[in-house]
């Protein structure tokens, strides 16, 4: 219970109805959840407007509205807020209703198109290491300390957010890592929470199904760094042309990484190897079992923001060293018959060229690398062809199959993808639509020291088709597939 006038705290009014002095059981934006005495959030959703429920919230028991349009037939005994923005009202009413718990433990947002999940979550156990109580809130898990519950977006609802924060608090969590979505930050998720730092790791085509235009998307990403105060630190990749447009408005204090360029936290690496990275770190060497260019990078805006929250400098490289590849991202398995297969999160045009040319840099050309790779239905379509033609020009056998089709015809999918490809890499080409038969017919394919690559999906333990959601693990089908090569 708490007190209605208590949880408006920071909330922008334009009108009330009624009292205010009255308590609210629970806060709920879906109008199925309301029950007896608690307050119906209307908020304008991408699909469905909240403003359209709210009769059906008070026949359930609210005791009190918060919209953007009052309603014309207003019922006695019930409040009505009218206020400037219901999905801010809704975030800055959860951090209140939940005692701002965010205020409570040292918090960072990690935004960008690629990276997030691997930053926040080598974060995470980097702190564990370091003997901290430590929270995770990523697209694969959230995490209580050791206590793991299921994460269903990127960047959870603010009540959700704000339920964690809290639950961390109760067991005693002293930093929280937290990815922080485009749509996320677009739909006020994240307003209302004190973050201690932001962390920028790059920006490429995504999501333009949801944000029209690219330049929409990347002031949308800027937009968390427009609303950092001054005694929070901004870090950002400035090998990235959009790094430096985070901070332009930003109060926060400026510090920057990069591979390419002078910066704050500068990398460089000596040695690349599918065992992993021999990094120059500023002035410091170190191994770690990470692979790539891409986690050069990452390593980089681990570095940095754990140096900005405080930890020695020598203890983070030792505890860098110690790191794990992240489920789904670069994670690979070698069979018996010496065949490589890597399972990597790749859907988006700009992470598919990273991986491959990754792999392309540390193999020895002699072997081949079979591709399999899929687009997710219903959203950005405008990215399938630039896949298609990365996947078949950096590759020397491509399978496009299905990813996640969703409510679309695979069938169709696959052909926008294979639009990308240019005639010259026509014979290395062939589609499957059936994703399980696909890998298959990759580890069918492959001969010893050969590379399989399964890109799109990585940590996803599903495959949504046509509204369902059936169990499906790349790297659970790939292994077993080479387990029965070697009978």
């Amino acid at each position: 219970m708490a007190e209605l006038k208590d949880i408006l705290y920071k909330v922008k009014i334009n009108a009330v109805v009624g009292s205010t002095s009255i308590d609210v059981k629970t806060i709920q934006f879906d109008s199925r959840a309301v029950s007896d005495g608690d307050v119906f959030v209307a908020v304008k959703g991408s699909t469905v407007d909240g403003h359209d429920y709210i009769e059906k919230a008070l026949s359930k028991g609210a005791t009190a509205v918060i919209c953007e349009a009052l309603p014309d037939n207003m019922q006695n005994g019930i409040t009505y807020i009218e206020v400037e923005d219901t999905s801010s009202a809704l975030a800055f009413m959860a951090s209140n209703y939940y005692n701002n718990p965010s205020g409570n433990l040292r918090l960072v947002g990690i935004t960008g198109t690629n990276g997030k999940t691997t930053v926040t979550t080598l974060l995470y156990q980097l702190f564990k290491k370091a003997g901290y109580k430590v929270g995770l809130l990523s697209t694969v898990k959230i995490m209580v300390d050791n206590t793991e519950y299921k994460a269903t977006h990127t960047t959870p609802d603010s009540l959700t957010i704000n339920k964690y924060l809290k639950l961390m608090n109760d067991a005693g969590v002293e930093f929280c890592f937290m990815e922080v979505s485009s749509h996320g930050i677009h739909q006020k998720r994240s307003e209302g929470l004190q973050f201690e730092g932001g962390v920028f790791t790059n920006l490429s085509h995504d999501h333009l199904d949801y944000h029209e235009t690219f330049a929409e998307y990347r002031d949308v990403k800027k937009s968390f760094f427009d609303h950092l105060p001054k005694q929070v630190f901004a870090l950002v990749n400035i090998d990235d042309k959009n790094g430096l447009v985070m901070l332009q408005n930003t109060e926060a204090k400026k510090y920057t990484y990069a591979l390419k360029t002078y910066a704050d936290y500068k990398a460089q690496v000596l040695e690349n190897e599918l065992s992993g990275l021999l990094l120059k770190l500023n002035d410091s060497e170190l191994w770690t079992r990470l692979i790539g260019t891409f986690n050069a990078y990452n390593v980089a805006a681990i570095y940095g923001a754990a140096d900005l929250l405080g930890l020695e400098k020598v203890e983070i490289l030792r505890l860098i060293s110690e790191l794990e590849s992240v489920s789904g991202r670069f994670q690979y398995l070698i069979s018996e018959e010496k065949i490589t297969a890597i399972v990597d999160y790749a859907h988006t045009p700009d992470a598919l060229k990273n991986v491959l040319e990754t792999i392309n840099s540390i193999r020895t050309k002699n072997e081949e690398l079979i591709t399999v790779v899929g687009c997710g239905g219903d959203r950005d379509a405008t990215k399938r062809p630039k896949m298609g033609h990365i996947a078949s020009a950096l590759s020397t056998k491509v399978i496009f199959t299905s990813d996640n089709p969703r409510s679309e015809m695979p069938e169709q999918i696959i052909e926008d993808i294979e639009k990308g490809v240019e005639p010259q890499n026509f014979k290395k080409v062939v589609s499957i639509t059936d994703r399980k038969q696909a890998i298959k017919t990759a580890c069918q394919m492959a001969s010893p020291n050969d590379i399989i690559l399964i890109a799109g999906k990585g940590h996803e333990t599903y495959q949504e088709i046509k509204g369902e959601r059936f169990d499906f693990d790349d790297y659970q089908i790939v292994h077993e597939f080479l387990k029965q090569l070697q009978k």
